[in-house]
């Protein structure tokens, strides 16, 4: 279970009484996620999400996040919609954590996508982006690709333990990409993290998106090519380029590609599938003591990596070019 921090009954009764929302009835933890610890509250009003933002998280990213749910909410994307104390602030402090509580979507994450639900996330995606373009808080990918050899030197040697040789394999895929990486595509508001568990359902169709905790101003194929390499791949590490062109389809329904994004897909998906290698290593060599948490197996997404460093153009991902 994704719970770092544990909170006192009293204590979260005291801070839900700061918000209009009735008196707490009851609160579980949520097994979902990594990053953050999460709670699902019920209250005499009904269902909210209560989040706790652990150390990874800057605090000053934090209003970048809330606000920008509250932009994509009012422009009419289904995704949760933080809730304002009394004080009219939606961000406060629970067990020596910023908190925050959003409203709760209906809806199930599916845990193995169809083509439909491809299609589904793609129109979804590309909604979003097109409903933050007017956002106007900006904030860098912290996990971009210069971020990324810092992140890999807190693993550095130790890689090997997890796969003989991964430290020198990912220091050659360091250097292609820092060279190689593409510039100059369309730009604005990404989710980062449109990963299965983060996409609700509703009879097949999309009923929500959530978790915003990584969203940033990036490229917009960028955010592409992590949902290429989340949803359509089977579990025996082989890419199902129905999937994968169902969902570009769904995507270019909303918001058409450009040419240049198009050509820039295969190293985009080999950034995309470094980029949650590299967390993933961490996480796995690093998880805090007394966790309830379990790491995320990082050789599912050095596949991935080998698989894309071999495709030379889209058309691999099922994408007419």
């Amino acid at each position: 279970m994704a719970v770092y921090t544990e909170v006192a009954d009293e204590e979260l009764s005291a801070f839900i009484d700061t918000y209009d929302i009735g008196k707490l009835l009851s609160y579980k933890g949520i097994a979902e996620g990594v990053e953050n610890s999460n709670f699902l509250i019920h209250t005499e009003t009904g269902h909210y999400i209560l989040t706790l933002y652990e150390k990874r998280v800057d605090p000053n990213d934090l209003p970048f996040f809330l606000n920008l749910m509250q932009h994509l909410a009012e422009r009419k994307l289904s995704c949760p919609l933080p809730v304002a104390a009394r004080s009219g602030a939606l961000l406060g402090t629970l067990a020596g954590r910023p908190a925050a509580i959003v409203t709760f979507l209906d809806g199930m994450w599916v845990r193995r996508p169809r083509p439909e639900h491809c299609e589904e996330l793609g129109r979804g995606m590309a909604a979003l982006h097109l409903a933050g373009a007017d956002f106007n808080m900006v904030r860098r990918n912290a996990l971009d690709v210069d971020g990324w050899r810092p992140l890999f030197n807190q693993s550095g040697e130790r890689s090997n333990s997890v796969v003989p040789g991964l430290a020198e394999e990912i220091t050659r895929e360091l250097d292609f990409l820092e060279q190689n990486w593409p510039k100059d595509l369309p730009t604005g508001v990404i989710h980062a993290d449109l990963f299965p568990d983060n996409v609700f359902f509703l009879s097949n169709k999309l009923s929500g998106l959530i978790d915003f905790y990584f969203a940033c101003t990036d490229a917009f194929a960028y955010d592409v090519a992590i949902c290429l390499n989340a949803w359509c791949f089977e579990p025996d590490g082989s890419l199902n380029v129905t999937k994968a062109r169902a969902m570009m389809n769904g995507y270019r329904q909303v918001r058409p590609l450009s040419q240049a994004e198009i050509d820039a897909l295969p190293v985009l998906a080999r950034g995309s599938a470094l980029r949650f290698l590299l967390t993933r290593l961490y996480d796995w060599l690093s998880v805090p003591e007394g966790a309830l948490v379990t790491p995320k197996d990082p050789v599912e997404y050095l596949k991935k990596l080998r698989f894309h460093q071999k495709v030379e153009t889209a058309s691999s991902y099922g994408l007419s070019l």
